[in-house]
């Protein structure tokens, strides 16, 4: 098996980033959800309750970032490390977060027709992931849901869209890193530890999917596809399944192309 995609997505819930070669640190891969927007009562804001987020590309541009959208233009700003910090609040975690400035939260505000302002992740913040799926009580993300990473495989996507009405492209289920080369669909259920490039990662939960799988990564409009498939044969405990939830456990580079190798499995 090998890698065969690896998306990063700086800012939380906006339109992800094709990379060929990324650097793994213990909160996630290098880049990953370090930003997010936030209302005006600092929480969170997600493809969730705004689909609208989609529709923003973001792209490295020198040392920043450059945001755009067919409708508002092009925006670049240079990430702010010091400046006005607060805490704010992302599912039941209170995170610091340090503002990224009036300009860029003008121009969200405006490309999303609502008040927001876009906080970076504060560098000596330390947000543990869920203990009870934790490898090590150090374990740790940025603003993704909860997890430093989402691996998913070509072969699953594949099964699933010969049942659905119309083909799902990956983008619609947000992952970090894509496998090919499984011997079957859904064989990463059983997947607990791997090495991904060399790295030692472990997979420690299956990822419930939401609403923004039925989002269309380029539009924002929702759809019936996949949840509606995928509510008739893909239930594990509580949740609709489609990946793993993975934490780093070991720091350094992968690479489209990379070796992926199972080295212990669930039962």
């Amino acid at each position: 098996m090998r890698i065969s995609s690896l998306f990063i997505y700086p800012i939380k819930s906006c339109r992800g980033v094709s990379v060929s070669v990324v650097s793994v640190q213990d909160i996630g891969l290098e880049h990953d959800r370090r930003y997010m927007l936030v209302d005006p009562g600092h929480t969170f804001l997600t493809q969730r309750d705004a689909p609208e987020m989609a529709r923003i590309a973001v792209s490295s541009a020198g040392t920043g970032w450059s945001v755009s959208t067919a409708d508002n233009g092009v925006f670049q700003w240079e990430p702010r490390q010091q400046g006005q910090q607060f805490s704010a609040q992302i599912w039941k975690d209170q995170v610091l977060v340090i503002d990224q400035g009036d300009d860029v939260a003008e121009w969200f505000s405006h490309a999303l027709g609502r008040h927001c302002r876009l906080v970076g992740f504060a560098p000596q913040e330390r947000r543990l992931v869920d203990q009870t799926y934790a490898v090590s009580a150090s374990d740790a993300v940025s603003f993704a849901d909860g997890y430093a990473s989402l691996l998913v495989t070509e072969e699953s996507l594949a099964e699933l869209n010969t049942r659905t009405s119309a083909p799902v492209p990956m983008g619609r289920f947000r992952p970090n890193i894509v496998v090919s080369g499984a011997s079957a669909a859904w064989e990463e259920d059983h997947w607990r530890d791997l090495r991904v490039g060399g790295l030692h990662m472990t997979a420690v939960k299956h990822c419930a999917r939401c609403v923004m799988t039925s989002t269309d990564q380029t539009t924002g409009e929702r759809q019936a596809e996949p949840l509606k498939t995928l509510a008739t044969y893909r239930h594990i405990g509580h949740g609709v399944i489609f990946g793993q939830n993975i934490v780093h456990r070991e720091k350094g580079v992968i690479r489209v192309g990379d070796s992926v190798t199972v080295t212990s499995r669930i039962v």
